[in-house]
């Protein structure tokens, strides 16, 4: 695949959530090791032909402004949205096992649209995840009274023992570069080297943990964490899994829907508790493979044309 046909897949991805990107998003996101000089050379080459289109800051492949407009007022409402993530993971940060709290989601990508949510990617003490994620959730129905829910979607836990992400593809590839590292430095770099398969999708891109600050232990954490670091711990964790996977089961089976009219659906297992792959990420990856190819293959139609007619 040449440098075009690059640049072409990367703007193909994130049009799919009507993303326009900036020249520089767009060179950190190819899926090839290019010279920087060679990028912006075929980035303008593009724009030329009318391949793709510049939109003030932003290169799309539809010549809308509308879809500038649009990331300009998601740009401006993350960075309000983010100060208060930024608050939620220190509190997410204080309970038993957490080792790390990175903000992921649209939110991680500096974007949110009407009725976002704050979404975190949290690493645990390993053979602990059950117990961690189940004292946060008991503290997310909390939230409710106070209408803060919202601000703590906790939907994918992972523990020390078993760092790598499991799914290898562009999406996981993505929202893995993408986090927003706030707390746990040492979590943070076991998991970008357990997970260093991204630089085959992204190898310009390089993970940082810069932002994270380190986890202060309380009095009251260190106590918990002392009684559940036993066998009694062990069997209390399993047992934890095992009851939340039955219940997420029954939802399932029961094809429930969360609040925003989407089916729920988990995947766990003792070291990870994610979105259940079917119901978003495997749709999202079809739905890429098909864009491609009609973006590619619109793009060789029209070379062909020139070429033709020179």
């Amino acid at each position: 695949m040449n440098i075009k046909k690059h640049i072409l897949a990367t703007l193909t991805y994130f049009n799919m959530f009507d993303y326009p990107l900036k020249k520089r998003e767009i060179y950190i996101f190819l899926g090839n090791k290019i010279n920087r000089q060679d990028f912006e050379h075929a980035l303008c080459q593009l724009v030329e032909e009318a391949g793709i289109f510049k939109i003030g800051n932003f290169y799309s492949l539809f010549n809308n402004y509308a879809l500038a407009e649009r990331r300009n007022r998601g740009n401006l409402k993350a960075e309000k949205m983010l100060q208060k993530a930024e608050r939620s993971a220190a509190i997410i940060a204080g309970f038993p096992f957490v080792k790390g709290v990175a903000i992921s989601g649209s939110l991680s990508k500096k974007f949110a649209d009407e009725g976002a949510d704050t979404d975190f990617f949290i690493i645990t003490t390993s053979n602990r995840l059950w117990i961690a994620r189940t004292l946060l959730h008991l503290f997310k129905k909390c939230t409710f009274l106070f209408n803060l829910q919202d601000h703590y979607c906790m939907n994918y836990f992972i523990d020390e023992a078993s760092p790598c992400i499991l799914e290898n593809n562009i999406y996981t590839a993505t929202e893995a570069v993408t986090m927003i590292p706030v707390c746990g430095t040492d979590a943070f770099e076991l998991f970008y080297q357990a997970n260093s398969w991204t630089k085959k999708f992204f190898p310009n891109q390089y993970m940082h943990i810069s932002s994270a600050k380190e986890i202060k232990r309380t009095w009251l954490r260190y106590a918990i964490e002392r009684l559940a670091s036993n066998r009694a711990g062990d069997w209390l964790d399993t047992f934890l899994m095992k009851l939340t996977a039955k219940s997420w089961d029954a939802k399932k089976r029961n094809k429930k829907k969360n609040s925003k009219g989407l089916p729920m659906g988990m995947h766990c297992g003792k070291h990870f508790s994610k979105p259940d792959p079917a119901n978003f990420q495997r749709k999202l990856l079809l739905r890429y493979d098909k864009s491609l190819i009609e973006v590619i293959g619109q793009y060789d139609l029209s070379s062909q044309v020139k070429n033709k007619s020179l």
